[in-house]
């Protein structure tokens, strides 16, 4: 099931959200001071490309930086973005079929507001400790 969504998702707008990102992404890493930025950015990119059957994670090692990055993200562009996907999710949550990319559309938004500091993984990865495996291939 959660391949079937992610093929719909990533042809009914998937693959230009990700394309946004990605580009802003690119933008950010061109000056050195918005490179944690970037990054952040192709993370949101990497997820909103197929993000079913994955999760976010807080990342362990993160720390006061991230925080900080964080707040600037929220000021600068996380507000809006979020904004844009709690908009784009209740519009997707007024058909039953449209619910699960609703759903999808309010964990963009929350990641939206502050990137800094999270994982993306799979959502079998996940452990009850709020820690992580991770499994390199």
């Amino acid at each position: 099931m959660k391949t079937l969504g992610n093929v719909l998702w990533f042809i009914f707008g998937g693959v230009w959200l990700a394309l946004g990102y990605a580009v802003a992404g690119v933008v950010m890493v061109c000056l050195v001071v918005t490179i944690p930025f970037g990054l952040a950015s192709w993370r949101l990119a990497t997820y909103a490309l197929w993000p079913f059957g994955r999760t976010v994670v807080q990342n362990p090692k993160a720390g006061t930086a991230s925080t900080l990055g964080n707040i600037l993200w929220f000021l600068l562009a996380g507000l809006w973005l979020a904004i844009g996907h709690v908009v784009s999710g209740v519009l997707l949550c007024l058909t039953s079929i449209g619910i699960p990319f609703g759903i999808v559309s309010f964990r963009l938004a929350g990641l939206a507001l502050s990137p800094l500091g999270k994982q993306i993984v799979r959502s079998g990865q996940v452990l009850p400790a709020g820690t992580h495996l991770v499994v390199r291939a």
